[in-house]
């Protein structure tokens, strides 16, 4: 599918995300998701990472992301740009985190920020402090240190007590977790 056969296909399906079709979200998110999860293995691949479980890991904070910042779209804009914006700034921010960039990747180009009025901002902060209260306190811990904080998975696996394989699965189904519970707290809204 074209990019533009898909802006055309998410555009509406967004819009009605945004005025509270919760049937038309996870319709977003499903395409969309299928659309970033090959655009992010490809530039991993890229950069010289090929582990399939690390597309999945950044494909679930994407996701996150665009849920927690869907207050920043703007409706003239393509969603697909500003979808795929937000994934390449997590992906930058992942091989920024993680250490292990090979240089094939400009991690300057097309820099991306989230920018946003303070409330809304803060309306994000309290429903991903909701989102994580769910969660098993090791969980929690982990997701905080390596998500939000930008450390490295083995510091937090080494401070939690356990593998750095064990980490990496708890990080990505608590992400998993958080994704499910805002997709519910969204229908409630």
């Amino acid at each position: 599918m074209s990019l533009e056969d898909l802006e055309i296909q998410l555009r509406p399906l967004f819009l009605a995300a945004l005025a509270g079709d919760n049937a038309a979200y996870r319709l977003f998110l499903d395409t969309i998701g299928a659309r970033l999860r090959g655009y992010l293995r490809q530039m991993l691949k890229r950069a010289g990472r090929s582990e399939p479980s690390e597309a999945e890991d950044v494909l679930q904070e994407v996701l996150l992301a665009l849920h927690l910042a869907r207050h920043t779209y703007e409706p003239s804009s393509p969603v697909t740009a500003w979808a795929h914006a937000i994934a390449r700034y997590k992906l930058v921010d992942h091989l920024r985190r993680s250490g292990r960039h090979s240089g094939h990747l400009p991690l300057e180009e097309e820099a991306f920020a989230l920018a946003a009025p303070d409330s809304q901002a803060s309306d994000a902060r309290m429903d991903l402090a909701r989102a994580m209260e769910g969660l098993p306190e090791r969980t929690r811990r982990l997701i905080d240190r390596v998500k939000l904080q930008g450390g490295s998975v083995a510091e937090a696996a080494r401070e939690a007590g356990m593998s750095e394989t064990a980490a990496k699965v708890a990080i990505h189904r608590g992400l998993k977790a958080m994704a499910r519970f805002l997709t519910r707290a969204r229908r409630k809204d």
